[in-house]
């Protein structure tokens, strides 16, 4: 006799990826959804969007150290209470070096590095 396999429904499985609504409180924990009372000192300038679906999609070719480093950094962020996936360090990082750029143009991180020999 086959076994019937119940399976989540769609309201299960797809949890709200922006930000709570005008007069609600986010719950401290609550996946997606920062609580309000969490200050914000993300970098000036453009903010990482964190987890909200995205319209536009970019492949990048990293080496295989470049990628342990990276799953080692959100090993590190993780043990010390930061939970956040690859592509949330990614546009984070993104978002860092662009603020950098907006603010300090030619003297920014990002073009010293890029114009390194």
């Amino acid at each position: 006799m086959p076994r019937r396999v119940n399976l989540p429904g769609a309201s299960e499985l797809f949890r709200p990826t922006q930000s709570t609504r005008a007069g609600q409180t986010a719950r401290p924990g609550q996946p997606g959804i920062r609580p309000d009372s969490e200050p914000d000192d993300g970098p000036p300038g453009p903010a990482a969007t964190g987890r909200v679906r995205h319209d536009e999609k970019i492949t990048v070719y990293v080496s295989s150290d470049e990628l342990i480093a990276l799953e080692q950094a959100r090993l590190t962020l993780r043990q010390q209470g930061v939970v956040a996936d690859r592509g949330k360090i990614v546009r984070t990082a993104i978002a860092m070096a662009l603020a950098g750029l907006a603010e300090n143009g030619e003297q920014s991180d990002l073009v010293r590095q890029l114009t390194q020999p």
